[in-house]
């Protein structure tokens, strides 16, 4: 019996059989790999149902907007309102990100345009260690180092010089929104330089080359070529370096006062939300105080949520074609 074979030699049966093998191994790949993309979906969503469910019974005795609109805090009462812990963890946040974004994009772009290869060797493995600290070194450190620091330099400067604008009124505690928007500031600027670093490093040298073969300055070709190329990736770095400071607990409970208030000056002590479920879930005996804690933290999810999808959105306005 004749047996046909390829131009190689090799049985064309085999082939087939090799080309069924491979097309099956294929199909049960991609049916893994999408079975563990759909359940991250899954847990996202398992958590945000679980979350909702425990908080009912504080959104349907206070109400959801009543909830968040309120501002006293008075578990002894059964008084719950969730505005205070909102508005420091936003101040935080935002404030830290508007520190820790031109600090480390300035970073990345000394260690990927400007810096020699050695320097960056050295540098770039202790802006990872930074990142791997645990928060409660970091609020060890704020208590003690920075705290007294912002008290007696930085604060009465600020409030010298600034004084005329109400974030920078009050008394200088060190303690407060400021001190720990300084310390998340820190904790995330690792973030912000890693990766914006790898985005501007993977810009092709030939586009750089070019600009420079035409009479282009350093400036020129990272104002022109490198950040418009890299700039969906240093976006998402921040929106990575923001959705650690919205969780952050540890570090801001220690520096930032866990006084639930509203106020102006960036002096003055606050609360977050990551604060306030880290220092009272073990003092919730009631249901209800319970209940308001769970509450809170299904807002933090919604709030990290909404925060991402602007962010994304953002990042396709940018970086789509015109």
């Amino acid at each position: 019996m004749a047996v046909d074979f390829d131009t190689a030699g090799v049985p064309a049966e085999t082939i087939r059989v090799e080309k069924k093998s491979f097309v099956h191994a294929d199909t049960v790949f991609k049916g893994v790999v999408g079975f563990f993309a759909v359940l991250v979906i899954v847990l996202l969503v398992w958590l945000g149902l679980q979350l909702y469910a425990s908080s009912r019974m504080a959104f349907a005795e206070l109400g959801f907007w009543d909830f968040i609109k309120g501002t006293t805090w008075d578990p002894v009462s059964g008084v719950f309102g969730a505005l205070p812990f909102i508005y420091g963890t936003l101040v935080t946040s935002f404030l830290s990100l508007l520190i820790a974004t031109p600090l480390g994009i300035g970073t990345a772009i000394f260690l990927a345009e400007l810096s020699p290869k050695w320097v960056r060797r050295m540098l770039q493995p202790l802006v990872e260690l930074l990142a791997g600290i645990p928060s409660v070194i970091y609020g060890l450190w704020g208590i003690f180092i920075l705290s007294p620091l912002m008290a007696t330099t930085v604060e009465p400067f600020l409030m010298d010089n600034f004084g005329f604008l109400p974030i920078f009124k009050g008394y200088p505690l060190g303690i407060g929104f400021l001190t720990a928007s300084i310390i998340l500031a820190i904790m995330i600027v690792p973030f912000i330089i890693s990766v914006s670093t790898e985005v501007l490093s993977t810009v092709p040298v030939p586009l750089k080359e070019g600009m420079y073969a035409l009479g282009a300055t350093r400036w020129e070709v990272l104002k022109k070529i490198a950040l418009p190329f890299a700039k969906s990736g240093i976006f998402g770095s921040i929106i990575l370096a923001l959705a650690r400071a919205l969780g952050e607990t540890m570090a801001v409970t220690m520096v930032i006062g866990n006084t639930p208030q509203i106020s102006k000056s960036l002096f003055d002590p606050g609360y977050s939300m990551a604060a306030v479920i880290a220092n009272e879930f073990t003092e919730a005996t009631t249901s209800s105080y319970l209940s308001a804690l769970i509450a809170i933290a299904f807002i933090l999810l919604l709030i990290t949520l909404i925060v991402n999808a602007v962010a994304r959105w953002l990042i396709w306005r940018t970086t789509r074609i015109k």
